[in-house]
Formats: C-alpha cells, structure tokens, sequence
C-alpha cells in the first residue's frame, strides 16, 4: 500500500492501520483523476472524523480538521463543512458530547446503523452485517475496533481507503437512510445536518422513487419481525434503542470509542477481532481420556 498523503492531517491518518490489499480484478479505471480521488478520500475521511463521537481525542483535534476544511478546494461538501466546523470549534466539549448522544444515540431516525433502515431489528439485519464485513475482508480491510461493521463513519473510512467504485458501493446502497437521517438531522436543527448534506453531495441525486421510499421510511419506521420474538429484545412502549448500542449513554460514552479502524486482512488468532456477525469457532475442549466399558454379564 502507498503511504498515505502528506496532504491528509495526522489526526486522520492515525485512525487507520496500513494493511495487505488483495488485487482487485474487477476494478476499473477510474473517471477521477489522481489529485481528484486524493481529495475525495481526504473529503470522505473528514467525514469519518467528523460523525464519530467528540472524545477528548477528535475535541482536541479541532484545530487541524478545520484547517484541512478550509484548505479544501472550494465545492458544496466545502461550504457545509465550513458550516460545521464553525460551530464544532466553538462549543464546549462537554456540550459537543451531549449533543452527539441526543442526536445519534437517542433518536430512532438519525441512527448512524445503516442497515437498521433496511432491515430494522430483524434478522435480516444480521444477515446484512455479515454481507458488509464479508465485503470488507474482500478489499482487504479488518475491523478493527468495537463498532458493528454498518456504523456510519465506519463506511465512510471504508470508502475512502477502497476509493470510489468499490468502496462507495455500500453509501449508494444506503442512500434513503442517508436521506432519513439527513432529514432528521436537520428538522432537529442539529448542525451535524451540515455533515449528512456534504456526504449526499457525493452520491447520485435521488430519485423520485428514492424520495417516496424515504416519506414511507419516515412515516412507518423500518421492517419489524414477522414471526418469532424481538431478537434484541422489547423495547418499552415502543422506544428506540439504538441499534448495535444498546444502553449507549454519556456514561456509555465516557471512555469514547471511534469509528471501527480497519487492520491487515487474515485470519482471526487468539484475542483479535472478528467482524460483528463473523462466525468464529469456539475453541476445542481438552481431550478428556475415559476407561473402556466393562464387559456386559456373560461375556469375559
């Protein structure tokens, strides 16, 4: 893998580890040129950063990323971001975390699990969270961290890394739940709509269809269950809880915890992480040696 530009900031660069790519046979040239998907991956790794929870961390990195937003060559993904950086950098941290629960931990309609929209908590959705690491392991990225594979800023560092055709295939995917938590995002007059508004800005605009299916999505919530019990369990008098971050709270939060990084693809050895929804074999028992059967009565 080539180094990572000088261009990109270290507070970016430190969220991903280097890995072995697989040969991607299927790629095709792509339509950006070279110094256009440097900005992209810069743009889409901002965005990453950005949409993850404000720990001291990313707090204290406020300065650089809204350098780099400003270094940004002018375009509306800039403008947004110029937007919220604006207000990112002058809030309290304690208010910035607040903020990040209540808009993305607490509400139903801005939840940063993309397959939730699709499949809500059913068991489909599992079957989509091993699709998603399945397609991760493919490129030649791990997980590497303790968020479910579908979580937001965890795509978009996906994205970035794997670059436009392949990588962004799953944001194309998920595009009317994108809309869902844009347009929740900004009836709650939330500023992090100004993020959600710059990553749209990438994808295809939406179809006619598209919107339809996003007024539904609003209006009826997502798929349930048809059959069988809650698999993540009931939930009181109809309330969300967050997908994937159940119990999730600023105390949850305390220690904060980043979007998923992504590590060398192989195989899982003792103590590393296996994707969400990744079988992994149960270790063996120890061979346990028992004394023969005696002999029924009669035979000797």
């Amino acid at each position: 893998m080539t180094p990572l530009p000088t261009t990109i900031p270290a507070i970016v660069r430190s969220r991903v580890k280097a890995a072995a790519r697989r040969t991607d046979r299927t790629r095709r040239a792509a339509p950006l040129t070279p110094q256009e998907a440097e900005a992209r991956a810069v743009l889409l790794r901002l965005l990453s950063l950005l949409l993850q929870y404000p720990d001291t961390e990313l707090a204290a990195a406020r300065p650089v990323l809204t350098a780099t937003v400003e270094a940004m060559a002018p375009s509306p993904a800039a403008d947004h971001l110029t937007a919220f950086t604006r207000w990112f950098t002058e809030q309290e941290p304690e208010a910035l975390e607040r903020h990040y629960v209540e808009m993305f931990d607490l509400r139903r309609k801005s939840s940063l699990y993309l397959t939730y929209y699709l499949h809500g908590d059913t068991r489909r959705r599992g079957m989509a969270l091993l699709t998603l690491a399945q397609r991760y392991r493919a490129a030649g990225w791990d997980i590497d961290g303790g968020e479910l594979p579908d979580h937001l800023p965890v795509v978009l560092e996906f994205a970035a890394l794997t670059g436009p055709g392949r990588g962004e295939a799953p944001l194309r995917q998920h595009r009317r739940g994108l809309e869902l938590i844009h347009h929740a995002l900004t009836d709650a007059d939330s500023p992090y709509r100004n993020v959600l508004a710059a990553l749209l800005t990438l994808l295809p605009p939406p179809t006619e269809a598209d919107l339809a299916a996003v007024a539904e999505l609003a209006a009826q919530g997502p798929p349930e269950e048809e059959v069988g019990l809650d698999p993540y369990g009931a939930h009181g008098d109809g309330e969300f809880a967050p997908p994937g971050n159940h119990g999730a709270g600023e105390g949850a939060r305390a220690g904060g915890h980043g979007a998923g990084t992504f590590t060398r693809s192989g195989s899982y050895g003792a103590g590393e992480f296996a994707p969400p929804g990744t079988f992994v074999p149960p270790e063996q028992a120890p061979t346990t040696l028992t004394p023969p059967l005696s002999p029924p009565e009669g035979r000797r």
